[in-house]
């Protein structure tokens, strides 16, 4: 909106919508074509193709690696997945009625007292933080999650990838290698997605001179807001309130034509067209579905009779559709993922960006301060306390 005061114009940009505050090489989002790359490389393509460890190389470094650099950069992920002794004693005193990613962000923080060397660090340091931090998220994620439910918390596996170490670590369980693909290819697609709330937020920790822990720390408490992280944990609440496909079309009419509430999980403020990601998500959903046991199918069932009178509905006109989160919640819910992990997942994937973000930004750093406009009183007189 325009604000004019005596003959000054000025704009203000809610949320800061449509405003450039760096350049960047790391992500495009390209919304006429419905297309996301990652320095460069087609989003399709890696989700398709690539791992998530490998993604990994390529937003902290900026180019793929060789397959020597890879074996090196995985060596270094394997030989960081165990946690101190110290971190596991803090996840066993944090409070068990506080959310999981309130949880996440004091351990993160802790982790900063054994592992920071101060606000001084290079790009050279970012690659080394990030690599300790994301090799240590499943033992994290997972041990956080068995301790609550009165479970020991399990060792890594140094045979396991990423995403196989964090079903095991969670469940308890080896995965078939298509569930193992299906997570994977998740975090691939939400390593990044340009100057999104959470990295905006650990990158004005960044320009202020703040240490690196500090920064995800900052990513962390943002993810944890219900309008930027928790759209997939919706989603799934969604479709098991509505229960049945036959609930569905009585569902939507009362509660979301009565425009009582809004459909999680359908619209996204960068895009008035599909989600680019979601369609990587309904794939492997559709390729799997003969695997799904009876209560998966219903649900899946529920979501695609919603998702089928939501396209038909005023939605569309609004240029509202489905986002990747109302599929990942399915991919999850498939995957018997308890829902309290749905949104720390988001997070141990997202720190590659947030990473890639920071370090980007500090080559040519400068102080993110933007002002608010006053619209205040003026003048007014200080009365003594005394005579109030």
């Amino acid at each position: 909106m325009n604000i004019y005061m005596a003959e000054e114009r000025v704009s203000i940009y809610r949320g800061l919508k449509n405003v450039y505050v760096a350049e960047s090489k790391i992500c495009l989002i390209d919304h006429e074509r419905g297309k996301i790359y990652y320095y460069g490389y087609d989003l399709d393509e890696l989700a398709q193709k690539s791992s998530y460890e490998e993604v990994l190389y390529l937003l902290l470094h900026g180019r793929l690696p060789t397959r020597r650099e890879f074996q090196e950069f995985l060596d270094r992920i394997r030989g960081s997945m165990r946690l101190d002794p110290e971190v596991l004693e803090v996840m066993k005193r944090v409070p068990k009625d506080i959310d999981m990613m309130e949880a996440l962000r004091t351990v993160v923080s802790y982790m900063g007292n054994l592992r920071s060397r101060g606000p001084e660090y290079t790009r050279e340091d970012v690659v080394d933080y990030t690599i300790d931090l994301v090799a240590k998220m499943p033992s994290i994620i997972g041990g956080l999650y068995r301790m609550w439910r009165g479970e020991e918390p399990l060792e890594p596996r140094e045979d396991l990838s990423l995403a196989a170490n964090l079903l095991y670590l969670i469940t308890g369980r080896e995965y078939d290698e298509r569930d193992v693909r299906g997570l994977d290819m998740s975090l691939i697609l939400y390593a990044e997605h340009g100057m999104n709330a959470s990295t905006f937020a650990a990158v004005v920790v960044a320009s202020t001179g703040s240490d690196y822990y500090s920064s995800i720390v900052a990513g962390i408490g943002a993810l944890r807001g219900p309008l930027h992280g928790y759209a997939n944990t919706g989603a799934l609440e969604q479709f098991l309130e509505i229960g049945d496909p036959s609930n569905v079309e009585r569902w939507f009419k009362e509660n979301i034509e009565s425009r009582k509430r809004r459909l999680i999980g359908f619209g996204h403020r960068l895009y008035r067209i599909h989600d680019p990601r979601a369609k990587h998500y309904r794939r492997w959903l559709e390729e799997n579905r003969e695997r799904f046991d009876e209560e998966t199918r219903r649900v899946y069932e529920t979501a695609m009779k919603l998702y089928e009178v939501a396209m038909n509905s005023f939605l569309t006109e609004k240029g509202i559709y489905p986002n990747c989160d109302y599929w990942s919640a399915l991919l999850y819910y498939v995957l018997k993922l308890p829902k309290e992990v749905y949104t720390p997942i988001f997070a141990m994937s997202r720190i590659a960006g947030w990473s890639s973000h920071i370090a980007e930004y500090r080559e040519d750093n400068i102080l993110i301060r933007p002002k608010a406009y006053y619209i205040g009183e003026r003048d007014k007189k200080y009365v003594p306390l005394d005579e109030r």
